[in-house]
């Protein structure tokens, strides 16, 4: 039996996939064009932030939201107020951008990681979220110690997290799709059955 906060997550699986797709995106973006100014890459993390924090913040309103929901709203949140100020202070950013990108994966791996440990007693097949948290904890803690990296070097780094955390989440989002799919078709052989 599905617990309640996997059932929101399975309902709105869209979210996770459309997330995935803006990390890809971003993180290939930042692979074909490495020798793009700090500037553009700041703005193009801070639409992707921006988007991403949305989405959750949609999710977490969605219809049915249970015990998850602060978790999404605290996901959603402080991705959402990191990107804006990476959008409206670039200037001033671009010299905080490592140390801001750093916290926020810090951040938002730990919450990812106390979100897989309350899910994994909902639905222990489900490793998804946490090795999303697992990298996304890994990045912030690599670049913390690291803080000294080019501009270059970091492009490369935020691509290959980008594209590994948009494919984690595809497969994630997909994975739930099924368990959507097979929870429709098990609703409606009961109703035929009754």
């Amino acid at each position: 039996m599905r617990g309640a906060t996997t059932g929101v997550l399975v309902r709105n699986w869209w979210t996770l996939v459309l997330r995935g797709a803006l990390a890809l995106a971003f993180g290939f973006f930042a692979w074909f064009w490495p020798g793009v100014t700090l500037l553009a890459l700041l703005m193009g993390w801070a639409a992707f932030a921006i988007g991403s924090g949305l989405i959750t913040l949609t999710a977490a309103f969605a219809r049915g939201g249970g015990q998850a929901r602060w978790i999404l709203l605290l996901e959603g949140g402080v991705t959402l107020l990191a990107g804006a100020v990476v959008l409206f202070y670039p200037r001033f950013t671009a010299l905080l951008f490592l140390y801001l990108l750093a916290t926020w994966a810090i951040v938002m791996g730990l919450a990812q990681l106390l979100a897989a440990w309350r899910l994994r007693r909902e639905n222990r097949a489900e490793p998804w979220r946490g090795i999303a948290a697992l990298l996304t904890l890994l990045f912030g803690l690599l670049l913390a110690l690291r803080p000294g990296a080019g501009a270059l070097a970091l492009t490369w780094l935020l691509a290959s997290y980008a594209v590994l955390y948009g494919c984690v989440l595809i497969a994630w989002g997909l994975h739930l799709k099924r368990l959507h799919a097979l929870g429709n078709s098990r609703q409606v052989q009961i109703r035929i059955h009754q």
